[in-house]
């Protein structure tokens, strides 16, 4: 009977043993699997960033040759007014390939912050005051709400201005019949928060879990780096971004930073 007992616990010991090996084991795969995706990815941003260079330097000569033909085509030439606008097409299109080219070099490449303390309500008021002439032409009316105390966050200001500049563009973009733009300063217990609130249309509720990736746009024009670039921005500083919308009523984008 004893001896029984014994090898039942012991056969019981061993099982435990071979589960908690097996679950150790399938854990130590999925890191050494999540290492190579990660090897592999950075490996990817490394070629595609080269690629990338390697396409814009050709891409500014033939932009610097069409301004230059663009010079030479004389009003006299009875084909004056055809080359003129076909080569001003080019050039804007070499153009609008720069700006793609440079927008991903931007993402893809490494972002290395310079935290410095930053004070949200002043930061937000110098991009209220910069973005106002542009608002103005959009037919948007653009507010701030400040918080009645000052919230300082460690946070790159440049990238920090990024991140909500292409929200404020977002957002305007977002109402092309006029409307109104909100930026508001919030202080969330562990968290600063500011939000941007437009009176757009909206965002279908099938769209909202890929706003935030990369190339994907429901706009005409853009890259569709705008969002992606400011989540990194978010992230790169140990926050987020999160968004409400209601299609007919409008959206709100909030940035949210540690203290």
């Amino acid at each position: 009977m004893f001896v029984w007992g014994f090898l039942t616990g012991l056969i019981g010991a061993f099982l435990v043993a071979a589960v908690i090996v097996y679950i150790a084991y399938r854990r130590i795969q999925r890191l050494q699997t999540r290492a190579k995706r990660a090897e592999r990815l950075a490996e990817l941003g490394t070629l595609t960033g080269g690629l990338a260079h390697e396409i814009k330097n050709p891409l500014s000569t033939i932009q610097l040759n069409l301004q230059l033909l663009l010079e030479d085509v004389t009003p006299d030439n009875p084909a004056y007014s055809r080359l003129a606008n076909r080569l001003k097409i080019c050039e804007r299109e070499t153009g609008r390939l720069r700006e793609i080219l440079d927008d991903f070099l931007r993402y893809a490449g490494k972002i290395e912050l310079q935290r410095v303390p930053v004070e949200l309500n002043r930061t937000c008021e110098d991009l209220v005051d910069f973005f106002l002439p542009q608002a103005q032409l959009s037919r948007v009316a653009l507010r701030l709400k400040r918080h009645p105390t000052e919230i300082t966050i460690q946070a790159d200001e440049r990238l920090l201005k990024q991140a909500i500049l292409n929200l404020m563009l977002n957002g305007v973009q977002a109402m092309p019949s006029g409307g109104e733009l909100i930026l508001s300063v919030n202080n969330h217990d562990s968290e600063a928060v500011i939000d941007i609130i437009d009176t757009g249309s909206g965002i279908d509720p099938d769209a909202l879990s890929r706003i935030f990736d990369a190339y994907y746009s429901t706009k005409k024009s853009g890259t569709g780096l705008g969002l992606a670039m400011t989540r990194r921005i978010a992230e790169e500083h140990g926050g987020r971004v999160t968004v409400t919308s209601e299609p007919g009523k409008g959206s709100d984008f909030a940035l949210h930073f540690p203290k």
